[in-house]
């Protein structure tokens, strides 16, 4: 079994934020795959569905998107990982990940939580040994204006990528099931290609 996890806040007036984009993710990911009606546990909304791996296997997967506000969101996935004996090594976390600029995606094993307050819930409260989908949203250039980044709304400006790297994540997401991570990273950034740039430089296209 593979349990992907997608990070957000809870509510409708952080639905469109930057910090949501783990939510906005995996919402695709049921859609597109036809997956159950989302329901409470784990002190969060799960939906149960199953992928076809590239050998043609079947694996169940469990979507989680924890209820608890992003810097708690290590106890509803340590709760789900425990209650269904899920690794760390079948656990993927999809998140916003400001040190990669708009529309990049790169997968991670372990480390710190670089300053992302939910990574370091799950790092204190599940595991350090997730894997990561970091989903790049860019810096606004100055630590102190990080917080209003990330839980601000992703411009109009924004949606074409922001669509084409969900979709890419939705549309690659079976290498994930073969423990392909760079296969999977490779995927999503060929289907959804995006300019390496600086995070920390904003564009003139930006909001904030």
């Amino acid at each position: 079994m593979l349990l992907i996890v997608g990070l957000g806040n809870p509510g409708a007036k952080y639905a469109g934020n930057r910090h949501n984009i783990g939510f906005m993710a995996v919402d695709r990911f049921a859609s597109k795959y036809a997956f159950g009606p989302w329901r409470s546990r784990f002190q969060g909304e799960v939906a149960d569905g199953s992928l076809t791996a590239p050998d043609g296997a079947k694996v169940k997967v469990q979507l989680l998107k924890p209820q608890t506000f992003m810097n708690n969101s290590g106890y509803s996935v340590g709760e789900a990982m425990r209650f269904n004996k899920i690794t760390p090594a079948n656990t993927v976390v999809f998140y916003d990940e400001i040190d990669l600029a708009p529309g990049r995606f790169r997968m991670k094993t372990g480390g710190g939580a670089a300053g992302h307050n939910g990574i370091r819930s799950i790092i204190a409260q599940a595991s350090p040994d997730v894997r990561r989908a970091r989903m790049g949203v860019g810096h606004p250039g100055d630590k102190e204006l990080v917080h209003a980044h990330v839980l601000s709304d992703f411009a109009k400006a924004d949606q074409p990528w922001l669509t084409a790297l969900i979709d890419a994540c939705a549309e690659a997401l079976p290498l994930l099931l073969a423990n392909s991570d760079d296969k999977y990273q490779t995927e999503v950034m060929r289907l959804a290609p995006a300019p390496k740039s600086d995070p920390r430089k904003p564009t003139d296209k930006e909001e904030n």
